[in-house]
């Protein structure tokens, strides 16, 4: 078996091939600083890859575009009567208006603390009669209260359910 020496032909050459590849990298990364540095930040690339598309546009939403907030997720509200109450609360906001958007974001745990601190007060009677249009207009306007930059104007309830805290014992 034959072992390379250091001065050997083949690790050589491998040393000479590898030493010629770094200095072209550097040379590479050189050369695009340098072009980088001296152009100007508003230019065109050098080379686009793939198929060229048009810029997006920056047009605004139109005014009357509404999406729906969904933020609030499933809230699981226990109520006075050990029961357990699960609620998806929805409603409409401007599209356009990102300040509003936004602070409906950073508000979302004021909101599902408002919606779970009405619930849980309401009488242990009162539960299994709930007046909805009574309770959302509440809620609505909790929510208003505390709202700086938009006012909501309805709110949605979904997957409205009661799940018993005192099940009934077999017969």
């Amino acid at each position: 078996m034959k072992v390379n020496t250091p001065n050997s032909k083949p690790s050589h050459v491998l040393y000479i091939g590898l030493l010629s590849l770094a200095g072209i990298l550097v040379l590479l990364l050189l050369i695009g600083t340098i072009v980088g540095v001296a152009r100007s930040s508003g230019s065109q690339p050098l080379i686009k890859l793939g198929k060229s598309t048009a810029a997006p546009s920056k047009t605004p939403a139109p005014d009357d575009d509404i999406r729906v907030f969904s933020g609030l997720g499933r809230l699981r509200i226990p109520l006075s009567n050990s029961s357990t109450l699960l609620l998806s609360i929805a409603f409409p906001f401007p599209a356009h208006d990102t300040a509003f958007t936004e602070e409906l974001a950073a508000k979302i745990g004021e909101l599902k603390s408002l919606a779970a601190g009405y619930f849980s007060a309401l009488p242990a009677d009162k539960i299994t009669d709930l007046d909805e249009e009574a309770a959302k207009q509440e809620i609505l306007a909790r929510y208003n209260a505390i709202l700086r930059l938009g006012q909501i104007r309805s709110i949605y309830f979904h997957d409205m359910n009661i799940i018993d805290g005192n099940p009934q014992p077999n017969r």
